[in-house]
């Protein structure tokens, strides 16, 4: 009796709290242990993830080949040698550019050493000589007490290279099955999901992913074009080192806002050693511009509103992804928000036909069939 009249006397409000408490608390301990497991799988998860950004990126080729009659496996063979030796040929052209500069560089800088110490003794800090050479003395002292930190630094180096290795190996192998047959493989997957939303997580996968290919179009023409930009400027003013320093904001700008500004910091440190102040200013003022560039009219002009993510989500997927994996989490932060994004609008959706957004081409990995060029014809939705 006395139970009955304490739930009487609880209020509607506290009641729906209370309900929605522990399905937020379930829903929260779901999530951990997911990250939990993910944590322990790093060495699965990440190259399997690489792999199915990069199939986003090179299944449209793919899918171009299949609809002119070229066997799945061999278009997926053209498109990855190809890709080979794209980029086998640009790492190439860089790292001969980077050889020849770096002698340039190293001159540069040891002028800009020598006007310093000129500096700290002729200059308002009138130091001694002796003094600046009992620093440098000092600093040698330093790394010499610390070989064997350094020693067991390249060691587990050493180790890290290893596991690069092994993920490299599983993302061209994963690489190759997604191009091959994602399409079975995705289907194999749903099987797992009770047959009554079976049609609806097929249908968010699809939109996921066509999301993801908008979103690995849109941030590889940005990326583009801000190594274009800086690398531009940079030769303009003469930096050392142009190429090599253009081809890493290319690739930090695949972490969008924040990437191609941090990565180009060291054009700026490289412009300051070994062209001057006004120089590393000139090129943080390039970065700044190129980065609004980026932020306020190639990301919206570019990736439109299929792709479209609030700046405050993006800066949190990439503090959250940084904090939990790293650069690697910080990579993969944003695509998979802008996957998760497209997927439970189908999922949560009253209608999930309607609401999934179907892509301009049947370009998807979700949409490949193996060895039949005719599948994806009959995979386009029929329009109305």
């Amino acid at each position: 009796m006395s139970a009955s009249l304490d739930d009487a006397s609880v209020t509607p409000l506290v009641r729906k709290t209370a309900a929605w408490s522990w399905r937020l608390l379930v829903i929260f301990a779901a999530a951990l242990a997911v990250i939990w497991v993910i944590s322990k799988l790093e060495i699965i998860v990440v190259p399997v993830l690489l792999a199915l950004i990069l199939s986003a990126l090179l299944v449209p080729v793919v899918d171009w080949l299949d609809l002119r009659r070229v066997p799945r496996g061999a278009a997926v063979s053209l498109v990855l040698l190809g890709g080979f030796a794209i980029l086998g040929g640009i790492l190439a052209f860089v790292i001969s550019q980077f050889i020849v500069g770096l002698p340039d560089l190293v001159k540069q800088v040891e002028r800009s050493i020598d006007s310093s110490r000129r500096w700290l003794i002729e200059g308002p800090a009138h130091l001694r000589r002796e003094q600046i050479d009992n620093a440098g003395n000092a600093a040698i002292e330093a790394l010499r007490n610390n070989q064997a930190k350094l020693t067991s630094g390249a060691i587990s180096t050493a180790a890290t290279i290893t596991e690069l290795l092994t993920a490299a190996v599983l993302v061209l192998f994963t690489l190759i099955f997604f191009l091959y047959g994602g399409r079975n493989i995705w289907q194999y997957v749903v099987k797992i999901v009770p047959a009554p939303a079976r049609d609806r997580v097929l249908e968010a996968g699809r939109a996921g992913y066509s999301s993801l290919i908008g979103y690995v179009r849109a941030t590889f023409l940005v990326a583009l074009t801000d190594a274009i930009g800086v690398g531009t400027g940079l030769a303009i003013m003469g930096v050392p080192l142009a190429l090599p320093l253009a081809s890493l904001v290319f690739l930090g700008a695949f972490i969008p806002l924040l990437g191609a500004l941090i990565s180009g910091l060291l054009a700026v440190v490289v412009a300051l050693l070994a062209k001057g102040l006004v120089y590393a200013l000139i090129t943080l003022g390039l970065l700044i511009a190129v980065n609004q560039l980026e932020a306020h009219l190639l990301q919206p002009l570019v990736m439109g509103r299929a792709v479209s993510i609030h700046p405050l989500a993006v800066v949190l997927a990439i503090s959250t992804g940084g904090v939990l994996a790293g650069i690697v989490g910080a990579l993969l932060a944003v695509p998979t928000v802008a996957f998760l994004n497209n997927a439970m609008q189908v999922l949560l959706a009253k209608d999930p036909a309607a609401a999934a957004e179907q892509p301009e081409e049947p370009s998807t990995i979700l949409q490949a069939e193996v060895d039949n060029p005719d599948a994806a014809d009959q995979a386009e939705p029929k329009e109305t």
